[in-house]
């Protein structure tokens, strides 16, 4: 199951962001949870790597860039992540976004330098976010118990097996040149770690409740694109 820039601190402090900003309970009920006894841990081995490893690199890597390099890097990633987009938009029927997906391709694949510069956005042509765990969630799969799991993060029953497909999605499979590979996954994990720093200020309370309930609220609202239904 391959990390990537999309790792557990990426989509922690994503999900914190749209939970707030769609102004949604950040409550769970315990049954959501009910492996909470192996969870907890986990999540504290994440929680000690990412403070010890990969968040000071990220300061290092912030501190030295210029922003335009950045932000530039950032895109590039993007553009790679928009073929997973492109594909799980087509499984799930949403020919409209798809086709957004394939204008932001090619659009920023040849204007935009590889993705360097986002000239899609300027456009128009807003990023969609979707995964394979959306995509089974719009088939009508359950999310399951919500499981942390090691170096990857929050996860449910449902969404963590869907990380397998997106993984071929992604361009590491299909590099042959190992240190490439790896410095170029480096590279992602790095740049996603440090455009997310300032986020962390939105956690509060209990670190662990905070980003579970978060987590499970923003799946929901991501895989029933924002028709959530309030119940609590």
């Amino acid at each position: 199951m391959p990390m990537t820039g999309a790792s557990w601190i990426d989509r922690l402090t994503r999900l914190c962001a749209c939970a707030l900003l769609a102004s949604l309970p950040l409550a769970a009920n315990a049954e959501d949870d009910p492996w909470e006894s192996f969870n907890r841990p986990v999540f504290t081995f994440n929680d000690t790597l990412d403070t010890y490893a990969l968040k000071p690199i990220a300061k290092g890597y912030q501190a030295i860039t210029p922003q335009f390099v950045e932000d530039g890097v950032h895109n590039v990633f993007n553009n790679i992540g928009d073929v997973g987009n492109l594909a799980n938009n087509l499984l799930q029927g949403k020919l409209h976004d798809a086709g957004v997906d394939t204008g932001r391709l090619v659009f920023n694949t040849t204007f935009g330098l590889l993705g360097f510069f986002d000239v899609a956005s300027e456009m128009g042509l807003q990023r969609n976010d979707e995964d394979f765990g959306q995509t089974l969630g719009a088939w009508g799969v359950g999310s399951g118990p919500y499981v942390v799991i090691p170096f990857l993060g929050p996860s449910t029953l449902r969404d963590a097996p869907a990380k397998i497909p997106d993984g071929f999605l992604e361009p590491y499979p299909y590099i042959d040149h190992v240190p490439t590979r790896n410095v170029t996954r480096a590279v992602d994990v790095v740049d996603t770690r440090a455009s997310l720093l300032s986020a962390e200020k939105m956690i509060t309370g209990d670190k662990y409740i905070f980003i579970r309930n978060a987590y499970l609220q923003n799946r929901e609202f991501r895989v029933k694109d924002g028709e959530v239904v309030d119940d609590f």
